[in-house]
Formats: structure tokens, sequence, C-alpha cells
């Protein structure tokens, strides 16, 4: 690292330090002064623990030693670790910062011998030898020690945290649960509740309240900590209202599950309270489809799923298995996270499955799976998805989102598969990445491949960002939180829609038992989600305050990025079906000989270069508009 970037990474963490509560400063402090105290026993070490140290100055040591650890702890960023929490990594940092030390104290110690100068802090090598082993020692230990300190005697000492109860009804429940625990965790002081049939009623001798009474004033008053929402039969946007109105406060909040969780054991549990999940306030009421046709469509045939160890592909699998197929084909080309999946039915004992490890794109293995297992249903996941990664492989992007499709397509044709479903996106729908115009070619081909096929049923699914799975924001900021922020969000008004992987793949599911051939289905994902809030509320969530704690830092849009996504086309329209939640979409009419000559074009990516890639992808897709990326010349 050299001097400048040195100086603005100091700089940085200066300034990042005077902005954050003082805890980190208390960290910082203490650290300085256990170095301070590993330079002295370092000396009486090297003087026999003697504390007449010859000609050797100490104070004028002790403030470099003091100066040098502020510097090096900034540099590490160790204080900024929680404490209670510690872990291999922290004390990775606190090495670090003592090697730091360490390497300065010999440069300096160096040029006062070499010239004769800084007389005062001539140190002796021993004593920097046994001051970097005694810094890591105390500073790993002392973490190590409040660690244990805090869990095993603060917890114990810890009185009743006092909470309000917010929801009357299932409240009463919750309520039982607490006065019948042994070693009591909560002290319900009130509960709330917007319905006027409970609000001034009592429970357990405890008023319940209305929703405006409870200000801060009020939790002021009462010392409240924390709130138990315990309405489990809430939509997501009524939780998403409640929570909101609590975080404002300031209240550390918690939940209860779903009634049918714990209904049949006819009492809550204490230990079922838990702390409200992101993922709690993103999904809306969960969407149950029922459809009795679905066991029909699946029971005894033979189902192949690409893409099968992925987040979607996975839960496919995993639904499709409950209704006992006669054989289930995964089909990955990720080998680790296929054996995963494999490990995992096996602890289940499902055994009417394969995995094998192939490339759709192989269209010779894809053959010869497809004749030797004669599936009677493919459900196509395989596909290439981070829009950044494709906009900057256009190549790989076409290979396998396109060409791999056309591959799965054909085969299927070929083969007399009965039903060909496909997973899309809302990126699909007026492109602005190569991401999202690859799936839409898929769209468009598979369309077209249904006005061709007699004996193969196309279906295609439509949907939007699927939390939980690999790579989804809502895991950065689960990383980013665990190591002291800041979170990264690359607009401050980009939003997207959410829907959880069960609901995905039940969609999925249904469309394939729903579908006649040629449809794109689209799910109603309720309201779009802002990016930046969703980041503030998994920082109040996590316990941090913002941008006190953990700051957001906005990063600007990537390359491809949408700030709003869409789930229909601007010559599109959509068609109710017998479940509200699931739409069709009606799309205009495609010139499928244009289709066809276009990927057969695209068919030949290794003889093009990326800017041809995208040039015929935005031929054949007018709408492919590119948004923030190198390829915006060719919309011009």
């Amino acid at each position: 690292m050299n001097l400048n970037k040195l100086y603005i990474k100091l700089a940085r963490q200066i300034k990042i330090l005077a902005a954050k509560s003082s805890p980190r400063w208390g960290v910082l402090l203490i650290d300085i002064f256990l170095v301070l105290n590993a330079f002295i026993i370092a000396y009486l070490i090297r003087f026999n623990f003697n504390f007449q140290f010859g000609h050797y100055h100490l104070w004028p040591q002790l403030i470099l030693i003091a100066v040098l650890a502020f510097l090096s702890f900034l540099v590490t960023g160790s204080y900024k670790g929680i404490v209670r929490h510690t872990g291999l990594s922290d004390a990775i940092s606190v090495t670090k910062s003592a090697t730091y030390i360490t390497i300065f104290l010999l440069l300096i110690v160096f040029i006062s011998r070499k010239l004769h100068v800084l007389s005062d802090l001539n140190i002796p090598l021993s004593v920097i030898g046994f001051n970097f082993f005694v810094s890591v020692f105390l500073l790993i230990s002392s973490r190590i020690i409040y660690k244990s300190f805090h869990q095993k005697i603060v917890s114990h000492l810890k009185a009743p945290k006092k909470i309000i109860i917010h929801g009357a009804n299932a409240g009463k429940a919750v309520f039982d649960a607490i006065l019948a625990n042994n070693s009591p965790m909560y002290e319900v002081v009130a509960l709330v509740d917007e319905r006027k049939e409970y609000i001034n009623k009592a429970i357990h001798r405890k008023t319940v309240y209305p929703t405006e009474k409870i200000d801060r004033k009020f939790l002021e008053k009462n010392d409240i900590e924390e709130v138990i929402i315990s309405k489990p039969e809430a939509s997501s946007l009524e939780l998403l209202n409640i929570a909101n109105r609590y975080l404002e406060l300031g209240l550390k909040i918690k939940t209860v599950p779903y009634i049918d969780k714990w209904i049949n054991q006819e009492s809550i549990q204490v230990n079922q309270i838990k702390e409200l999940n992101i993922e709690e306030l993103l999904n809306r009421h969960p969407i149950k489809i029922d459809n009795p046709v679905l066991k029909q469509d699946l029971n005894g045939k033979v189902i192949l799923i690409t893409g099968a160890a992925g987040s979607i592909g996975s839960e496919i699998a995993q639904q499709v298995l409950y209704f006992n197929p006669k054989q289930l084909i995964l089909l990955d080309l990720a080998e680790s996270a296929l054996y995963d999946l494999q490990q995992d039915f096996l602890s289940k004992d499902f055994d009417n499955f394969v995995c094998i490890v192939a490339d759709i794109r192989d269209a010779k293995k894809m053959h010869h799976y497809i004749q030797t297992f004669k599936p009677d249903i493919i459900y196509h996941a395989a596909a290439y998805k981070h829009v950044p990664l494709m906009e900057e492989n256009p190549y790989e992007a076409v290979k396998t989102n396109v060409v791999g499709s056309k591959i799965v397509m054909d085969l299927a044709v070929q083969h007399k598969v009965q039903k060909f479903v496909m997973v899309s996106t809302d990126k699909a729908v007026n492109p602005t990445n190569v991401m999202g115009a690859t799936k839409r070619a898929a769209e468009m081909y598979a369309t077209c491949k249904q006005k061709q096929s007699r004996d193969t049923i196309f279906i295609i699914t439509r949907f939007g960002n699927v939390l939980g799975s690999n790579g989804s924001v809502i895991q950065l900021f689960k990383k980013q939180l665990k190591k002291g922020g800041p979170l990264t969000v690359t607009h401050k008004k980009i939003n997207r829609f959410f829907m959880t992987i069960p609901e995905a793949c039940n969609l999925v599911l249904e469309a394939g038992t729903m579908g006649k051939g040629g449809e794109i289905f689209v799910f109603d994902m309720g309201q779009p989600v802002r990016i930046y809030d969703l980041a503030v509320k998994m920082i109040q969530l996590s316990g941090y305050h913002y941008p006190e704690d953990i700051d957001i830092k906005i990063t600007g849009l990537r390359p491809g990025e949408k700030l709003y996504e869409e789930v229909l086309g601007q010559n599109e329209n959509d068609l109710p079906t017998h479940h509200e939640k699931v739409k069709i979409a009606q799309l205009p009419p495609i010139d499928c000989k244009r289709v066809f000559d276009k990927i057969n074009n695209l068919t030949h990516y290794q003889e093009l270069t990326n800017f041809e890639i995208v040039k015929i992808l935005k031929e054949l897709i007018p709408e492919f508009v590119s948004n923030n990326s190198i390829y915006e010349k060719l919309d011009t």
C-alpha cells in the first residue's frame, strides 16, 4: 500500500469513526490502552521484572506506541467488530494491527540506530518482539473474556425486558406463554390494538391501548425496549405498516409464527417468539395455490429439471417430489451444488431421482439424456441471471440463455415431451440489459416453437426477484451487516418486486398445469419495494441505528440496471385466470420466421464479437434499449 493510498484510507476511517456511536470510540481507546500495557509488560520481561530500564526513556516511547496503535487500528478497522460476537475474523484483524505496529517500530529503530537520531525512540528489539506477542494475547483474550462475560453472566443478571404486545387476539396466547415461563424473559407493560372491540379491555390486568397512544413519551415513561407483533394473520402490507411505526419509535421488533404452526399445540411457546425478519416485511400474505389437477399431472410422470441445483430448480425439485413422480431427473453443471441437493434428498429417503452433471449447451449429451429418460415434463430453470456479469459477457449469456434454451426446446419437440415449462424473469420485459434480452429471446423462441409443435406444450413463467436466492440483495445486505457495513445501494430511487422461493416455484408448477400452450404467466407481486428503504429497515431490524452505527453507500447504477422493473411490456396486456394472483400476459403477434433467423444467427456466437451479438439481440427485440452500458451506442 503506497503512502497516498494509506493516507486516503486513514482519512476515510477517521471520518467514519467520527460519525459512529460512542461504543466504537470506547473499543478503540481500550485497545490502545491494552497495547500500552503490553509495551510496559514487554519491558518488564526484558529486564526480569525490574522497573529500572537503564538508559531507555519509556514516556516518549509510550507516546509513539499510542500513535502507532491508533493509526494501525484505523487501518484494519478492528475496533468496528461487535465485541460480544468476537470470532476468528476479529482475531485476525487485531493480529494485523499488532503486526503493523511491530513493522513501524522496527523501521523507526532502524532509522534511529543508523542515522543516530531520535535516541529516545531506540527500543530494544527484544522488547518489540515481546510487545507483539503480549499485544496479540491481550487484544484477543480481552475480547473473549468480554464475550464470555456477556453471554454467561450479564444474561443471568439481566432483568426481564419491558415490552408491549401488538395484537390483542393472538396476543393473549403470547401473554399466557410469557406468564407460564419459569424464568421470565419479558415483562408485559401493555397490549396494543387498532380494533375498537379490544381497546380499553384488560388482558391479565394489562390494558389494551389504541395504536396512537403508543408514542415516545409512553415508551420512555414505561422503559419499554421491545414490541412483539402478535398478528400472525396480518398481510405483509399490514405487517409492514405496523413495523414501520415501531421502527421509527426505536423499538426492537419480534413476532410470532403463523397460527397453523402452533395452533395444534393449543398454546404458543416462548421460544417461538422470534426477531422479525426482513423477508416477512417484503413477502405479501403467502399465495397458496391448491390445484387438485397438479397431483394428477405430476403423479407417475418422468420429470426433467434443468438448473436443478439452483435456488429455483432445487425448490421445484423439492415440491415435485411430493406429487410422487415416476422419476425425477436433476440436471445441472454445478457439481458441488448438485451433490448437496443429492445428499439432501437421500437424507429424506427419496430414491426416485437421478442426478446428472451436464451442460444444456451440449446438444449431443442433452439428446442422449432426453432419449434415455424420455421425460414427460421439462422444467427449464438453467440460466445465467446476474445482470452486471452478463452485460460484460454477452457471449456467455447468449450461449446459455438463448442457444442452450434452444437446444433443450428443439429436443423437447423432437422427443415429443408433453410439456416444456420455462422459467423467465421480469427483466425480459422492455429489457435494458443483455441478460434480460437473452431471456426475452428465449421466450420468443418458445412462443414460436409452440406454433410449430403438435405434441409439446410450451409454457413460460415470469416473476421478479426471489428472496433468499443466490446473489439476492437480501443476502448481500446480510453479509455487509456482519462486516459492520456500509450497505451498498446502486441508486436511492431503485425499486424491485420480491417474492419467496416457494411462491415462485409454486407458480411454475401451477403454470404447467394451467397452461394450454404458448402462454406467458405473470404473478401479482404486490407493490415494488424501494431498495434504499429495504437497507434502512435491515439496519434497524439488526439492532443498529442508521446512519450512526451503519451507513448506506450509493454506488451508482450498474451497467444495464433499471431503476424500475416491470412485469408487462409496453405492448402487452394481461388476462385473468382462475387464480386472482396469476395472470396471462397478452403479447402482440410475433414474426416467427424473423425470430428463427435471428436466433440461428446467434447460434454462431463463436464467430461474433460482443457488439455483433448485442446488435442481433436488438434487431430481434426492438424494445431492447441499453441503459448505463457500452452498448448504448447501438441504440443510436
